[in-house]
């Protein structure tokens, strides 16, 4: 299963406002320095946690549908599955019905189980797409409070010790991984 972003988060899990008040800056000069630390911030916790933090539209391109049981999601959590779409040996593209599935969104991984017989893709590779949506929510709010912390010490420690090429600095200091940690998803 191969994923692939379709639109990113609408906004950052912390405001710019936030970050500069965090960091106690009352001038406007590094904005576009601290919104682009922001921006790769997030994409740490989002790759250390293994969550989307806030929504963002996925597509999942699968080759066959499994031989049985759940379609296991490599997103999480999971607000909403968009569409579905098997492609003929032409490449046509038919729709599936959002009401052929369920969707669990609780499970760990989530997952998407049929609900109704599911068309045979008739390309060999790259025959199924699925969107969804996946994010804590549409706001900076509905992110837990621990991952905007831990976006907040990345920044702060990335704009402390800029330029300092010394390699002695982690990445993700250790004060963000403790906060990343009880979030953090299990492999597959």
């Amino acid at each position: 299963m191969t994923p692939l972003l379709l639109t990113g988060p609408a906004a950052e899990p912390v405001t710019l406002a936030d970050i500069k008040g965090y960091l106690r800056l009352d001038h406007d000069d590094e904005d576009r320095l601290i919104t682009s630390l922001m921006t790769a911030a997030r994409l740490m916790v989002e790759a250390e946690s293994g969550r989307c933090l806030v929504a963002q539209t996925w597509r999942l391109v699968l080759d066959r549908w499994p031989a049985a049981g759940p379609i296991r999601l490599p997103l999480s959590p999971v607000i909403r599955l968009d569409g579905a779409r098997v492609f003929d040996a032409a490449g046509a593209a038919t729709a599936v019905p959002a009401t052929h599935f369920h969707v669990d969104t609780l499970a760990e991984p989530p997952r998407l189980m049929p609900a109704a017989a599911l068309p045979a893709p008739g390309r060999p590779f790259s025959g199924i797409e699925i969107d969804v949506t996946a994010g804590y929510g549409e706001a900076a709010a509905d992110v837990p409070m621990p991952l905007r912390q831990a976006v907040r010490a990345i920044v702060a420690r990335w704009y402390e010790h800029r330029g300092d090429g010394t390699g002695e600095v982690p990445a993700i200091p250790p004060e963000a991984l403790a906060l990343i940690a009880p979030y953090r998803r299990g492999r597959l």
